[in-house]
C-alpha cells in the first residue's frame, strides 16, 4: 500500500531526529524540510527560517540557507512581522506583497532591499512555555496561494509532534551528560579520597575535609583538584566504568 505524503513526512522527521545530535541541528534540518515542501507546492524556490520563542523573548534558530536565516534575523531585529504576529495569535499570517502591504514598513524595506516580495509565517506549538515558527520566503509577490498556506499549515502540524519530540530527546541527552559528568566528579573524589587514606592512616571523612580545605585554599573545584592529584601520582585522568564501555567499538 503506497504511504500518504503525511506518512512520509512524519517518517522524514522521525529520521532527521534520530540522525541529529542537537535540537538546533534538528531544526535546522526542518527547515530545510519545510523549504523543500512548500518549494514543491508554490511551483517556485522558497526559503524557510526557524524562530523559537521563549517567554517574550524569540530568536532566529536555524534556516535552510545561509540567506533564509538573514531574512529571519531581519524580523527579530526589528521586533515585527509576520512570523512574530503568527506566534502572537497561533495562526498563519501572509504578507503577500512587501511592496504594497501597508502593516510592517521597517521590516518591508529592508525585505526589499534583501530582494524577497512575499513572507508566510507558520506557527508550531510546543509547549506552556515556548513556542516555534516557520518563516517562508519568497522572492516574487504572490507566491503563497491559499492552497499552499493550507499545506504549510498542515506541515507545521505534523511537524510540532516531531519538534517536541525533539525538545524531549534533546532534554533526556542533557541530563545523561549530567550523570555522566556527576559520575566522574563522583570516581575522582572517591580515589583521591582512598590516596589520602593510604598516605595519611585517616578516615575518609577526614580525607574528604583535606580535600576540601586543598579546595578552599586553592579557589578551585573540588573536581579539579582531585584529578590533578591523580594525574601526579599515576600519570592519567580518572576514568568512570561508564566511561570505559564508551570507549568500545
Amino acid at each position: 500500500m503506497p504511504k500518504s505524503p503525511e506518512h512520509e513526512l512524519m517518517i522524514e522527521l522521525q529520521d532527521l531526529i534520530i540522525g541529529t545530535e542537537t535540537v538546533a541541528g534538528f531544526l535546522s534540518g526542518l527547515s530545510i524540510v519545510a523549504a523543500g515542501t512548500i518549494s514543491r507546492s508554490a511551483g517556485t524556490p522558497v526559503e524557510c527560517g526557524v524562530t523559537l520563542k521563549r517567554r517574550r523573548a524569540t530568536k532566529t534558530v536555524g534556516g535552510s540557507s545561509d540567506r533564509a536565516i538573514l531574512l529571519d534575523k531581519i524580523e527579530q531585529r526589528i521586533g515585527q512581522g509576520p512570523c512574530i504576529e503568527a506566534l502572537r495569535i497561533k495562526s498563519p499570517v501572509l504578507l503577500n506583497d512587501v511592496r504594497s502591504d501597508p502593516r510592517w514598513p521597517a521590516y518591508q524595506e529592508q525585505l526589499v532591499a534583501e530582494d524577497c516580495l512575499s513572507v508566510l509565517g507558520v506557527p508550531l506549538e510546543l509547549n506552556e512555555d515556548s513556542a516555534a515558527a516557520l518563516n517562508f520566503f519568497a522572492q516574487s509577490p504572490g507566491v503563497f496561494t491559499e492552497a499552499t498556506v493550507r499545506q504549510a499549515a498542515g506541515f507545521a502540524d505534523i511537524a510540532g509532534g516531531a519538534v517536541r519530540l525533539a525538545v524531549k530527546v534533546g532534554t533526556v541527552q542533557d541530563a545523561a551528560q549530567d550523570l555522566q559528568a556527576a559520575m566522574r566528579s563522583r570516581t575522582a573524589i572517591d580515589l583521591a579520597c582512598g590516596i589520602i587514606m593510604a598516605q595519611n592512616g585517616c578516615t575518609q571523612a577526614e580525607a574528604m575535609d583535606i580535600l576540601v580545605k586543598v579546595s578552599s585554599h586553592r579557589n578551585q573545584k573540588l573536581r579539579d583538584v582531585t584529578e590533578e592529584m591523580i594525574v601526579k601520582i599515576s600519570g592519567v585522568k580518572p576514568v568512570t566504568h561508564f566511561d570505559g564501555h564508551q570507549a568500545l567499538p
